[in-house]
């Protein structure tokens, strides 16, 4: 894999790497943190105040309990606010293969034919690879949200985000394709949401049938997997990679249920460039779509700054120094012990490193306030 990318294409950005260098956040992204964080800060006392005037120490221990919450959502505004900043002096990036525009024309005339969407996300970062059209697509039709590889996240960042789709009335599920956690309540569910569709039949006179379940997401996310996790075979291509599914694809779950796999889909043109990186650390997107070391330089600046990770991950799993938190100098460091300088190879290795849980599991998003 690593001689491969090797050969890849990637421009050189050395004029930018001293924005790499800056951290510095915008008037208006602290202006957001300080409003964001005395917003949360009330809600939470609000929701903490039972406790007796009278009892000193659960109230402090209430008040320390609203002031470490309100400093972890402080943090995660700060830290979109900072990866904005960064990703305003990279190349775009942008990825729409060819095979998308015709998979997307034939979804919609698919979408006609379904009971229910299974739309699929990656649990590290579920507002990220939501397309941002998928809500007029789907119309009233009924969905189920699935956040794949819940393996890769903690259980704090789990329940965060159950909490939060909860709240917005969706049903949601979370699996691990690889290994098929979930999978079988997920089959569950699609029959349940569907089962008026044969109630409707019968009441024509007509003979039942099979509930039509498509799933649809972005590249990568797993939903070949989760089909094959359902099926108890390998039914669907699958590969750790963005783009393997090229066609759309019906394949029959027992008697009563239909599953179209589908290719993964992603706008034609990504204006949300922090979303951007996400997926290219997540390996969501295509390789060609960006340049390995400006993002491995990002996700060091972000692991350096993410609430629950810190600059220690870092120094102990490659024995460097953050150095003020600058990406590029870290990464060309790692070059110099590591790759005979080669920044490529060093980039690709923390961005491996972060894939495989090498720094911990843990999400890069936290649901909106």
């Amino acid at each position: 894999m690593a001689v491969q990318l090797c050969g890849l294409w990637i421009p050189n950005h050395t004029a930018s790497g001293l924005h790499h260098c800056q951290s510095r956040l915008q008037p208006q992204a602290l202006a957001v943190s300080s409003t964001t964080s005395l917003s949360s800060s009330a809600s939470i006392k609000i929701v903490g105040s039972n406790t007796s005037p009278g009892l000193h120490g659960i109230e402090n221990s209430n008040m320390n309990n609203v002031f470490d919450l309100s400093r972890e959502e402080d943090d995660w505004v700060s830290l979109e606010a900072d990866l904005y900043h960064w990703t305003k002096s990279l190349r775009p990036v942008q990825w729409y293969p060819g095979h998308i525009a015709k998979t997307e024309k034939e979804l919609k005339e698919q979408l006609k034919l379904m009971d229910v969407v299974i739309e699929v996300r990656d649990a590290r970062i579920p507002m990220s690879t939501s397309h941002p059209l998928m809500d007029s697509w789907l119309g009233t039709r009924k969905r189920i949200l699935v956040l794949n590889r819940e393996d890769m996240i903690s259980s704090a960042d789990r329940n965060a985000w159950a909490a939060y789709f909860a709240s917005q009335g969706t049903k949601v599920v979370f699996s691990n394709g690889q290994h098929g956690m979930g999978t079988m309540r997920l089959g569950r569910l699609a029959k349940a949401l569907a089962i008026d569709v044969n109630i409707k039949r019968r009441e024509k006179g007509l003979l039942p049938r099979a509930v039509r379940a498509g799933i649809v997401g972005y590249p990568n996310v797993g939903k070949s997997s989760l089909i094959n996790r359902l099926l108890k075979k390998r039914m669907c291509q699958a590969a750790p990679r963005p783009g393997v599914t090229r066609v759309l694809k019906w394949v029959r779950f027992g008697n009563d249920l239909e599953l179209l796999d589908s290719p993964g889909i992603i706008p034609v043109r990504i204006s949300d460039q922090t979303a951007a990186i996400k997926l290219a650390i997540c390996d969501d997107i295509g390789e060609r779509s960006y340049d390995f070391t400006d993002v491995a330089a990002i996700l060091v600046k972000m692991l350096s700054k993410h609430p629950s990770i810190g600059p220690t991950a870092l120094y102990d799993r490659y024995k460097i120094e953050t150095d003020g938190i600058c990406g590029k100098i870290f990464v060309e460091k790692l070059a110099l012990r590591l790759f005979n300088g080669d920044t490529n190879q060093a980039a690709f290795r923390v961005l491996t490193d972060f894939r495989k849980g090498k720094f911990g599991w843990f999400a890069l998003e936290r649901p909106p306030t």
